[in-house]
């Protein structure tokens, strides 16, 4: 694939990267992918390289740059370790605050056509909820985001498609903050929630003993789908 690292310029004037993947045409609509706690990593980079075959322009940001630029990390013991504390020390104000910034940076890009979406895992399933409701986004996925029931007085800020991918065996996200996302976005005009049953957190990430092909799959297949229509 075309991929490579370029500059987003922040709100408060640093600058951060995101890798950036053209689908094979060359342009198409825009997709953001979040990352997960590992960071922008091979795993990251390969979801991001799956969607531009997919015909989207594609952009990774560095989430934890504010603590460490290019965060890579693998799923072993240590890395995990690493992992979890950049996520315990993430500015989440400011994090929602650079996914604006990488919207406008992806919109500005001459290889984009068209509208923009959001689509992330685990905290950047979280993160890709919020920037549906603050960074400008066309459309949103959020794959098992994490605490997202502890931001729904923000769900009536969503005014865009958004699709919810949950895990039912998932012992972060419990059946009661499931409810609590249904609940919260029962009229909303366009929004839809999965239940994948028999699979457990992070069941897309092929890198992880959790991963589930079936299910993984489905939920590809659903996410592509959605946005096809959300970002048509």
């Amino acid at each position: 694939m075309n991929g490579k690292w370029i500059s987003i310029k922040a709100h408060d004037g640093g600058e951060f990267g995101g890798y950036l993947s053209l689908p094979p045409t060359g342009s198409g609509p825009g997709l953001i992918v979040i990352q997960e706690i590992w960071g922008v990593n091979e795993h990251i980079r390969a979801v991001a390289d799956q969607y531009a075959s997919d015909g989207y322009v594609v952009l990774a940001p560095d989430v934890f740059w504010r603590q460490e630029p290019r965060v890579d990390l693998t799923y072993d013991e240590a890395g995990t370790a690493k992992a979890y504390g950049f996520m315990q020390n993430l500015d989440g104000p400011n994090a929602v605050r650079d996914l604006t910034s990488t919207t406008k940076a992806l919109r500005a890009l001459p290889e984009v056509k068209g509208k923009v979406g959001v689509l992330g895992f685990c905290m950047g399933g979280r993160l890709s909820y919020l920037a549906a409701a603050h960074s400008g986004v066309d459309a949103a996925v959020c794959y098992y985001g994490g605490g997202i029931q502890n931001f729904l007085d923000v769900a009536g800020a969503v005014k865009v498609p958004i699709l919810f991918h949950y895990a039912a065996l998932d012992a972060h996200i419990p059946p009661e903050a499931v409810a609590a996302v249904r609940a919260a976005f029962a009229d909303h005009a366009n929004a839809r929630i999965e239940v994948y049953p028999g699979v457990d957190h992070g069941f897309n990430c092929w890198r992880r003993p959790m991963y589930n092909q079936s299910a993984a799959a489905l939920a590809r297949g659903r996410s592509l789908e959605w946005l096809s229509t959300s970002l048509a």
